[in-house]
């Protein structure tokens, strides 16, 4: 019997449905539901998406987590039930900021829907942050000046990808790359073009179909009070608008 087979159970039988009334709700033969929870037929995606529906819960969770260990009203449920992100709070019932540190930073693409991986994560609060629910993500390479090694990137979560804005910053998590921290260059339907502001690297595309989580920078944790090294772009930028100046005082003297 597969983890989903016993998920679809446990909610039934937690949410008092028979098996009958749950069949025809998903609009099935009971017959045909029965293997489902037995494990002896696989659900195609239609009839997955029908059961996560149905209970208000994502599809990855059905698959993936045991809903067992898993407090219901513990769960931030999205709109049009896109996914229910697990969280933690404090005892007066605010959220925790999670911060996945370097060392945990690999198995978050696997646990990042997870109870139980989400609850392992260091936790800090930070009151000045205001609503929504945020994550910290660590920084790495050079690509995100002035953010270095070591530092991290406090996101909030963004429900939908239609509030993701052009020339904002965001961690995205992605099936393909895991987590990285980009400037949205350009937002289209199907693709987001995402760059570095470090010029030496190129602007990219990442697929919507690939993309697992989107966070949206509002502050950053750093470990450095070095003062930013001036890069040869601004030296040029700047030695050019000195040319211009002395150019238009001369044009203003004759």
């Amino acid at each position: 019997m597969s983890l989903f087979s016993d998920n679809i159970r446990n909610l039934r039988v937690q949410h008092k449905i028979s098996q009958e009334k749950l069949s025809e709700s998903l609009g099935i033969t009971r017959g045909r539901y029965v293997k489902y929870e037995d494990g002896t037929s696989e659900a195609p995606y239609e009839i997955l998406k029908k059961i996560a529906h149905y209970y208000h819960i994502s599809i990855d969770l059905l698959l993936s987590v045991d809903v067992r260990k898993i407090p219901l009203d513990d769960l931030l449920q999205l709109e049009n039930n896109r996914l229910v992100l697990p969280i933690t709070v404090d005892n007066r019932g605010e959220n925790f900021i999670e911060v996945v540190t370097q060392k945990v930073k690999a198995g978050y693409l696997n646990g990042y829907a997870d109870p139980e991986y989400i609850e392992s994560l260091q936790q800090i609060s930070l009151p000045f942050l205001g609503s929504g629910k945020h994550r910290g993500f660590p920084v790495e390479g050079d690509s995100m000046p002035p953010h270095v090694d070591g530092s991290i990137i406090v996101g909030r979560y963004v429900e939908r990808l239609g509030d993701v804005k052009d020339g904002k910053t965001y961690i995205l998590i992605t099936k393909s790359e895991g987590m990285v921290y980009k400037r949205l260059n350009k937002n289209k339907k199907n693709v987001l073009f995402v760059e570095s502001d470090n010029s030496f690297y190129p602007v990219y595309e990442v697929k919507v179909s690939d993309i697992l989580e989107i966070w949206e920078f509002v502050c950053n944790i750093g470990l450095t009070d070095e003062k930013q090294q001036v890069t040869e772009t601004a030296s040029v930028k700047d030695l050019f608008l000195e040319l211009k100046r002395d150019i238009n005082n001369l044009k203003f003297k004759l």
